[in-house]
């Protein structure tokens, strides 16, 4: 188990953590949460061993495999694939000591026979011949395509890079994985596709995200960094359940704190009422002196508060026409090559998209050319006679003037509305009480941009965009680097926005609350999407299992096709006049042919066998009996008995291949 023994952490001479005393069990899957700087970050560190612990310890068993994310991707000439396949540091230690010996045998013949024998034994047993089918699995599922994972990773741009990381993390076969905001770059495809992969993973996990659906559906157990009391370090606290189930916990919690407080503090009033009335009394002296010792040794409780740093709200958008935006079967793309063709659609003022498909499909582009900053090749692009589109995208964050303040870049928007829309300008007070609703309060709003987190520039740039009082607003990942309490706060504005909106965004929670319908970008078209975003998790897991299916209906109408030239030919042979050459001939060829058909019946059935065993795995897998306690160590056993049938399938399916080849030259 992992356990934080008094366990107290600082950055500088700043206290993040006091005296934390926490238990994980082994296979627990555990979401921390709490406020941006509070210690999440720090306490990881300390459990990789890269910072020391102002008092206390963190024990953990001997020999336990530690697997992180790392933050920078080193430019490489090594192939997505081989990147990936680097996380299985075993594999890679086995790999050397394999390459070694054959490059420098032992001089003893039999002793070189017999490190080579345990070499190749420790492969197979740590699943080293099936870890290229396994880190291929892995990069299709955060979205590299086959094509992709053959190229270099200096090739990647950095969103691609971080994926990488990830895959590397989530190959090292670790007993505890550590998890720092995964799904930052991630889309909704990949995100979707993790939380299934986490649900197997047999380990333990400790991941930090501001991602409610992501969390409610991979863990079990919520750390909640407590950082209510302003003047005291983190307070952690350790919740059993998911994220739904904590946020229910913490209700009730506050509600008693709140009514323990509300209880103190008449006591508090009660004794402060007999000081102050007895005190100059001789007669009462002693007892007044007593209650002042009293009310001075009580320790006082808070008041429960759950108030947000945020209080902002879309002002009524300017103009109001009846079509905002229209596309009359546009074709847009890049360079020689079009990503979307034959577009069709109109954004009304009451229209609320969210955009669905996979990465590459084509949705940036859509809202690119909806911004206005994609021309479309074909087709028609018609205009509302009051259309304010604002836009945010990630590129965004990087165009904000590092020099200057937070209130610099409102003057000038404030100075830019006054001269092409004729606003009255603001004062700076007015535009300094806009900025405290993003949480930039006091000196922060004349800071340099430069100095602000990831977050801090994602929450200015939609200060800005919600400034402008626009018609039609525009999302491409919003949520990325904002913490909970912000999600939520735009959320909530949002929900009362009066505008159009057309989101793209993993965060699920926003989707649901802020969209009525969904559109799919997919195979070049842009279409309505018929059911909600748990039907879309269901049409993602049958377009995935489609290319394998097309590949065995494929290697079937092949050998049916073999078969039948083979019928053609026997029966242009009847023809021939030598009929005894002919009957030898046939049954050469029957001969030759019934070993392979015979071990291919045997392969279908063993293969039949082997998939419901897998699909019984799955399914077990994926319920909530897998994680109770008291089937711990089934979990174990039965991830790994999973693992083991996926490669001895992918072997099986290869062989079976193989055996189909081998079939159709036998003539």
């Amino acid at each position: 188990m992992l356990r934080l023994i008094d366990l107290t952490l600082a950055r500088g001479s700043v206290p993040l953590i006091e005296r934390a005393n926490i238990t994980i069990n082994p296979g627990r899957k555990v979401g921390i949460v709490g406020a941006n700087g509070a210690g999440k970050s720090t306490l990881f560190a300390a459990l990789r061993g890269l910072l020391h612990a102002e008092r206390g310890d963190i024990a953990m068993p001997n020999g336990w495999v530690i697997a992180h994310v790392a933050q920078e991707t080193p430019p490489s000439d090594k192939t997505a694939l081989e990147y990936a396949l680097d996380g299985d540091v075993e594999l890679r230690d086995v790999e050397a000591q394999l390459a070694a010996e054959n490059e420098h045998p032992n001089a003893d013949a039999s002793k070189h026979g017999e490190i080579l024998a345990h070499l190749y034994s420790h492969l197979e047993t740590i699943g080293g011949y099936a870890a290229p089918a396994r880190a291929a699995e892995l990069l299709a599922g955060l979205g590299f395509e086959h094509s992709m994972q053959n190229r270099a990773v200096a090739e990647f741009s950095g969103g691609w890079r971080m994926r990488l990381n990830l895959a590397q993390a989530l190959m090292c076969r670790s007993d505890l994985l550590l998890l720092d905001e995964p799904t930052n770059h991630l889309d909704l495809d990949a995100v979707l596709w993790i939380e299934d992969w986490l649900a197997r993973y047999a380990g333990t996990l400790l991941v930090i995200t501001h991602d409610r659906d992501f969390i409610d559906r991979v863990s079990n157990q919520i750390l909640f960094f407590d950082t209510s009391n302003p003047k005291a370090p983190a307070a952690l606290k350790l919740y059993t359940g998911n994220y739904e189930s904590f946020e229910a916990q913490r209700t009730v919690e506050l509600e008693v704190q709140q009514g323990a407080f509300e209880k103190q503090q008449r006591t508090i009033k009660h004794l402060e009422s007999f000081i102050t009335r007895f005190k100059a009394k001789a007669t009462k002296a002693a007892q007044a002196q007593s209650r002042m010792k009293a009310l001075e040794k009580l320790e006082r409780i808070s008041a429960a508060h759950v108030d947000s740093p945020f209080s902002f709200s879309f002002r009524k958008p300017e103009g109001e026409p009846r079509q905002l935006l229209k596309f009359d079967d546009v074709s847009l793309g890049y360079g020689e090559k079009n990503i979307l063709e034959k577009v069709k659609f109109s954004l009304l003022p009451n229209s609320r998209i969210g955009l669905l498909g996979k990465n590459g499909a084509g949705k940036s582009t859509l809202v690119k050319a909806i911004a206005g900053e994609l021309m479309e090749r074909t087709g028609e692009r018609i205009e509302g006679q009051h259309l304010k589109i604002a836009y945010f995208a990630q590129h965004q964050l990087e165009q904000l003037r590092n020099d200057e303040s937070a209130l610099w870049h409102m003057d000038q928007l404030d100075k830019q509305l006054t001269e092409t829309r004729g606003y009255t300008r603001a004062r700076e007070q007015e535009l300094r009480n806009f900025l405290g609703g993003f949480d930039f309060r006091g000196d922060r709003v004349s800071e340099p941009v430069g100095v602000f987190s990831g977050g801090e520039r994602a929450r200015l740039v939609l200060a800005m965009l919600v400034y402008e009082r626009p018609n039609l607003l525009l999302l491409d990942e919003p949520t990325n680097h904002l913490d909970m309490e912000m999600r939520q706060a735009l959320t909530l504005a949002l929900q009362d926005y009066e505008g159009a909106l057309v989101v793209v965004a993993h965060d699920r929670h926003i989707l649901r609350a802020c969209c009525d319908e969904l559109w799919l970008v997919a195979d070049g078209t842009v279409r309505s999407f018929d059911g909600d975003l748990d039907d879309y998790r269901d049409w993602l897991k049958e377009q995935r299992s489609k290319p394998a299916k097309e590949k065995s209906n494929a290697a079937k109408e092949k050998a049916a096709a073999v078969e039948a030239e083979k019928v053609i030919a026997e029966a242009a042979a009847t023809k021939k006049p030598d009929r005894r050459e002919d009957a030898e001939e046939r049954q050469r060829l029957a001969n030759a042919r019934r070993p392979l058909q015979k071990r291919i019946d045997a392969i279908e059935k063993e293969l039949g066998k082997l998939t419901l065993s897998r699909d019984a795995l799955d399914a077990w897998l994926a319920s909530e009996a897998a994680y109770a306690p008291e089937n711990a160590n089934d979990l174990g056993a039965k991830t790994r008995e999973r693992g083991e049938l996926a490669a001895k399938i992918e072997l099986i399916e290869a062989e079976w291949m193989e055996k189909q080849d081998e079939l159709q030259w036998v003539r």
